[in-house]
């Protein structure tokens, strides 16, 4: 029941990251007019994914993120098992949460905004390997901000942990959003990308493999060189 409990908050966190963000850039089109820009876009996610930790870490440990579920596996943080009943959540809480944007907002602004799927911006479209290179830096970045705030002890006596990881999402989107879309994160991209049919088209698969390779390159490095030697036989 236990384990039940925390893939369920996995799905609600992640709903609460992707949906404040594809509703953020969806009122950012000229035809709804919030003009947020790419700061609201950045805070929008920034603001969802601090407060979705802050409600669920102590319950799921608050991936919201199949990179970081997998950047733990890699740490021995998680078991195989709940890993992938995470994984399968957090996708299910994206695609859901991109679902009910798509039924809210016009047709037109989903389709011009492509439902706010993460992607290259038009001075690198096509250019893959700066969509792998910048994905896994930022990737790199939360992940270490994860294990700096929320799993290594000297950083969770600052109690900032939502508020952290919250904060590098947006400066994150706010550097890397113009190239990539900054999407850090295989379920934010997969939801609106599954509903458009965009899954198996392009360069969707680079948001899964940079990610990924960015967390876990970035939890080993945390487990094995920056935490004391002690925590990290844990």
């Amino acid at each position: 029941m236990k384990e039940i409990r925390q893939c369920i908050a996995e799905a609600i966190g992640t709903f609460f990251l992707c949906f404040a963000g594809i509703s953020a850039i969806l009122c950012n089109n000229a035809a709804i007019g919030s003009g947020a820009g790419i700061v609201g876009i950045a805070l929008a996610h920034g603001l969802a994914l601090s407060v979705a930790v802050n409600a669920f870490g102590g319950l799921s440990g608050a991936h919201f993120n199949p990179a970081v579920t997998l950047g733990m596996l890699t740490t021995r943080r998680i078991g195989a098992g709940l890993a992938i009943g995470y994984i399968v959540s957090q996708l299910i809480g994206a695609t859901i949460a991109a679902l009910i944007c798509k039924s809210v907002f016009p047709a037109d602004v989903v389709t011009a905004e492509k439902l706010g799927i993460p992607l290259p911006g038009k001075p690198f479209d096509g250019q893959i390997g700066i969509v792998l290179l910048v994905e896994f830096v930022l990737t790199f970045l939360l992940i270490t901000a994860i294990f700096g705030t929320a799993v290594d002890e000297r950083g969770k006596a600052v109690k900032i942990g939502g508020f952290g990881i919250g904060l590098t999402v947006t400066f994150d989107i706010l550097a890397g959003g113009a190239i990539t879309g900054a999407s850090m994160n295989p379920a934010r991209s997969f939801g609106p990308a599954i509903l458009q049919g965009m899954v198996f088209d392009g360069i969707h698969w680079c948001y899964w493999v940079a990610p990924i390779a960015g967390a876990v390159a970035g939890a080993l490095l945390y487990h094995n060189v920056l935490l004391p030697d002690d925590a990290a036989k844990k």
